[in-house]
Formats: C-alpha cells, sequence, structure tokens
C-alpha cells in the first residue's frame, strides 16, 4: 500500500528554508491536502515525493524505502506528479496520454473522460487547448502510467464546477481503490469536500490541523 513518509526534512531556495525539519506520513486511501500562503514551499514538497527536487536534509520513503534507492523511472511510475503549469510534449492529445505508457485509443478516451474530458478530445491538438484542458490531458497522462500515488498541484486552479466535480470524482475513486493522493490547493471548498486530512506548510513547518467541530487531527 502507497504511504509515504517525511523524515526531518528540510529543503529551500539559496539562503531561504521552505521546509524545516518536517515530519509526516500521508497514507494509503486517503487523499492529504496540503494548504497554506503562497509561497510557503507546497510545490517544493510536492517535487520532492518523487524526486523533481532533493531535500537539503532528511529523506522520503515509500513504503519504508529511502526514495534515492528507487530507480527515478520506478519511482515516477509510481508516484505521479500533475503539476499547475502543464506542460505538453507532443502534437495531438492522443499521443501525450501515451507519452508514458502505450495504450489502446479506447483507453484513451477511458482516461480522458475520467480526467474530466470528452473521449473526442483525442483528436484535438495540444496547441489548441485552453489552459484547463491542458490541465486535464496532463493529468489523464499520469493516469495512463497507473501510479499508486498522485501528487496534485492545484488541479482545479483552470476549471468549472463541471470539471472540478469530476476532478473530486477521480480523487475519491483513486483512494477507495487503495492508491493516496497529495493535493495542494487553495480551493477551501474543493479541499472540505475531498481531503481525508488537512496539513498546514507555513514558516516551514508543516502541521496537520484540527478539525474544530470534534477537536480531532483531520
Amino acid at each position: 500500500m502507497p504511504t509515504i513518509t517525511l523524515e526531518q526534512v528540510s529543503a529551500g531556495y539559496g539562503s531561504t528554508p521552505q521546509l524545516i525539519e518536517v515530519n509526516a506520513t500521508f497514507l494509503a486511501g486517503r487523499c492529504a491536502a496540503v494548504v497554506g500562503p503562497s509561497g510557503a514551499g507546497k510545490t517544493t514538497l510536492l517535487r520532492l515525493l518523487n524526486r523533481f527536487g532533493e531535500p537539503s536534509g532528511g529523506r522520503v520513503l515509500l513504503d519504508g524505502i529511502p526514495i534515492v534507492e528507487l530507480f527515478v523511472q520506478t519511482l515516477r511510475r509510481r508516484v505521479g506528479l500533475v503539476p499547475q503549469k502543464p506542460v505538453l510534449l507532443t502534437d495531438t492529445v492522443e499521443e501525450e496520454v501515451r507519452v508514458g505508457r502505450a495504450v489502446t485509443a479506447e483507453r484513451v478516451g477511458e482516461l480522458l473522460t475520467r480526467a474530466g474530458l470528452t473521449p473526442d478530445f483525442a483528436g484535438r491538438r495540444c496547441a489548441e487547448l485552453s489552459g484547463g484542458e491542458a490541465q486535464r490531458v496532463c493529468l489523464a497522462r499520469a493516469l495512463a502510467v497507473e501510479p499508486e500515488v498522485l501528487l496534485l498541484d492545484e488541479p482545479t486552479s483552470a476549471l468549472d464546477d463541471v470539471a472540478t466535480a469530476a476532478v473530486g470524482d477521480l480523487i475519491r475513486t483513486h483512494c477507495d481503490s487503495g492508491g493516496s493522493v497529495v493535493l495542494v490547493s487553495h480551493d477551501t471548498t474543493f479541499v472540505t469536500e475531498v481531503a481525508d486530512e488537512t496539513w498546514r506548510l507555513e514558516h516551514g513547518l508543516l502541521s496537520r490541523r484540527t478539525d474544530p467541530r470534534t477537536g480531532e487531527s483531520s
């Protein structure tokens, strides 16, 4: 089961710390939301979880194994990152969804549907997509690899209510099947609807938030 653990993790840019000896565990079957002010280091945190960045101290583990001991390609198949700013690599949507794994045309359509697009988007050119459409194509591309862990950076920032609901359904389905999601979002309504637990990152410190209704950690 895909559990991610951070042990005394520190990171930052130059002399500016963004994470200071952070400890956290993100469990399988759950969606963990990370919230906090802009520039606090939330994206940095996500990037550390599949080695698009390296900590200056501490370590990150996947199912108890330090991720530095895993082949990077293997790690990124198990832990998929969907960035806030989509980067598309090919000419057509169908080609884009197949970047990480060769899948059938039928499967491309299924993945696009899960990401909140219709199957006919497969024939569209990537250069013609809106920001929100490109973001969802990136999500479908990540899903094609069948990752155990999804890292989502502001996945609803360019989406309307219908598309946002589709992403919420995708997160719930992924967690219900035993996968895990680490979500960064400023959308408090979306976080409330989809997250099983909420963590706040501020001034380099990551703490699990307490639900004011119950007095328990979220």
